[in-house]
């Protein structure tokens, strides 16, 4: 299975999984299809995401290319291939953007993925992917400051229907200055533009193993290796970006929990790797054994590497955590989260490439389940 099926097939999961979580709830209340889709599949945080951008280029490119391709009446091989575009150019506004976007307090799949949006519907359309790329740029935007809320998941939602906005205004025929907005970009990010990269991304994606932020995944590891609680107080080591994404340290809601690296390592030490039920509420026990966990950063870590420590003692050290491209999930493993998100409503979605896109985007409603839904 291709790079790109593999993650589209792992977004499908998470917007089934996340279908009826709350904030895409009131999006779909908003009567907007893209960005009630989008904010379904990013909801759970456990959707593909691209390190060296610190964006989920899945995100508002999947909702864009399925639910364009849906409306044209094409297939899901279409779908896949304008979903693929916009990936990589999302990827390259995102790579070219990194850290300047990060460390200046935006989102970088919202601000990047209006863009990524546009450009797999622009592929759908017959539009000019530059013009609307530029003309998605307009109402690009999407804070850090959200993250631990419903707003992070709505901003990549709405991300993604801007994109589809931009692409429709360019298929119609309005017009930009590509040069000037793309030189507009930079001044008023303070980032840089790229719209092409020299090798794709798709080989540095992630296909995350636990539902939380990525930058919580190491310690995760590093929790799971050590087995057990020590006494005294517990020491996470990790790089900066890390406490950049996930900030929390006492948290008081289960959306706080997935960006919170005390709270992940204490719920792992107590009570094993994180599934997506383990975000349901608050533990009581985990919140009060964080409160021993200390984060300290070291930029001479990597930006994916975790080190857990008791005192001067080391009890664990992951490099690369499950699910990064040095450690990636079996196809096995891909199958169990799929199953366990979607029940089986995407068995063999993605293997026919004539397969109407509708009948694909039809499969996601917890409505369409042929049987069952298997307990997480």
């Amino acid at each position: 299975m291709s790079g790109y099926r593999v993650a589209l097939l792992d977004w499908l999961a998470c917007a089934a999984g996340g279908w009826d979580e709350p904030a895409p709830r009131a999006a779909r209340a908003g009567a907007d299809p893209v960005a009630a889709l989008g904010t379904a599949g990013h909801v759970l945080d456990f959707d593909d995401t691209w390190l060296p951008g610190i964006a989920h280029l899945s995100a508002p490119t999947a909702p864009a290319a399925l639910v364009v391709a849906a409306e044209q009446g094409t297939t899901i091989g279409d779908a896949l291939a304008a979903y693929a575009a916009g990936f990589e150019a999302m990827a390259a506004l995102a790579g070219a953007g990194y850290p300047a976007l990060y460390d200046a307090g935006w989102h970088p799949t919202a601000a990047c993925g209006s863009v990524g949006a546009a450009v797999a519907a622009a592929a759908l359309l017959g539009a000019d992917r530059d013009v609307a790329a530029a003309l998605a740029v307009l109402r690009s935007a999407g804070l850090r400051a959200a993250f631990g809320t419903d707003g992070k998941s709505l901003q990549v939602g709405l991300a993604a229907a801007a994109g589809v906005g931009a692409a429709r205004l360019a298929a119609a025929g309005a017009q930009a200055h590509v040069g000037r907005i793309r030189a507009g970009w930079e001044q008023a990010y303070g980032a840089a533009w790229a719209s092409e990269r020299p090798e794709p991304a798709i080989g540095q994606n992630w296909i995350k193993a636990y539902p939380c932020c990525l930058q919580t995944h190491g310690a995760i590891d590093c929790a799971q290796a050590a087995g057990e609680a020590p006494d005294g107080a517990i020491v996470v080591r990790a790089h900066p970006v890390s406490r950049q994404a996930a900030g929390y340290d006492d948290v008081t809601t289960p959306l706080e929990a997935k960006f919170s690296i005390p709270y992940a390592t204490a719920y792992t030490l107590l009570h094993g790797t994180p599934r997506v039920e383990s975000f349901a509420a608050v533990d009581d026990d985990a919140r009060s054994l964080a409160a021993r966990i200390i984060v300290e950063t070291d930029p001479a870590l990597a930006e994916s590497e975790f080190r857990l420590l008791a005192g001067e003692r080391e009890l664990a050290h992951v490099r690369a955590a499950r699910g990064s491209p040095a450690q990636p999930l079996s196809e096995a493993e891909l199958s169990d989260k799929v199953r366990s998100l979607a029940g089986e409503r995407l068995a063999g979605a993605l293997d026919d490439p004539d397969r109407p896109a509708a009948d694909v985007l039809a499969r996601l409603s917890p409505a369409a389940d042929p049987v069952a839904r298997p307990a997480r």
